[in-house]
């Protein structure tokens, strides 16, 4: 697997350097003192595994993750135990390692990793051929059978671990597919991406309050790098 490793610590970066030469699987790429240098780098370069601290000046480990589109697997390092809770909120986090790391331990969290990436192959495999789109239209393979959505119907998106629920005016639908998948079909013009695990359609919004939006009776959270985009693509007075 190929990883990166972020950490405003040089001594903490190079003793997980030093924990990933002990593993053959692993292949560190670069290592970054900040989260923007390997904000810049992940626009550019596709990679399999981050190491990332929580703490780091400016930008912590949780705003880099909420940046990221598309997020590849992420092995929290930090000293501070306080936010495992927190942290396997994220779909993309697989383990969550306090300092100091033994080689052992270390060792475990490279294997969730695998694993997760296996599940995540044979998923994104099967969900291949659960949407194609036509016009106004999105087919998704429901029990062998193909169902047809009317898209601007769709009002809200969200994933579910390995399924993703899409709710319209008159039904709700369980699809076996990833939430970049559907995204990927729906038209920008109708629809936005507001957290990791949302995509909402911006004309069935019934109200917008702090960091959550509402509609019909569903409120959905707004992630804070989200909301410039969706007060962007509002028509405000």
């Amino acid at each position: 697997m190929n990883c990166i490793i972020i950490d405003d610590e040089a001594t903490a970066r190079m003793i997980i350097t030093q924990l990933c030469s002990n593993v053959p699987s692993l292949n560190v790429l670069e290592e970054f003192p900040n989260a923007m240098q390997a904000i810049k780098y992940l626009n550019q370069n596709e990679i399999d595994l981050i190491f990332l601290d929580i703490h780091m000046p400016d930008f912590t480990g949780f705003d880099f993750i909420e940046t990221l589109k598309n997020p590849p697997k992420i092995i929290l390092t930090t000293s501070d135990p306080n936010f495992a809770i927190q942290a396997f909120e994220y779909d993309c986090i697989v383990d969550y390692l306090v300092k100091p790391i033994t080689q052992e331990r270390f060792q475990k969290a490279i294997d969730k990793a695998k694993a997760k990436q296996v599940v995540s192959n044979k998923t994104v495999s099967n969900a291949e051929k659960v949407e194609v789109s036509s016009g106004n239209d999105l087919y998704v393979n429901i029990d062998r059978r193909l169902i047809k959505i009317d898209i601007p119907s769709i009002y809200l998106v969200e994933a579910k671990g390995d399924y993703i629920q899409v709710k319209t005016e008159d039904k709700n639908y369980t699809v076996h597919s990833t939430l970049k998948k559907i995204e990927d079909k729906l038209p920008d013009s109708l629809f936005l991406k507001v957290h990791r695990s949302y995509v909402i359609n911006i004309k069935k919004i019934i109200d917008i309050e702090d960091n959550s939006v509402l509609i019909k009776k569903d409120v959905i959270p707004v992630s804070r790098s989200k909301r410039p985009e969706l007060m962007k693509r509002l028509n405000l007075l």
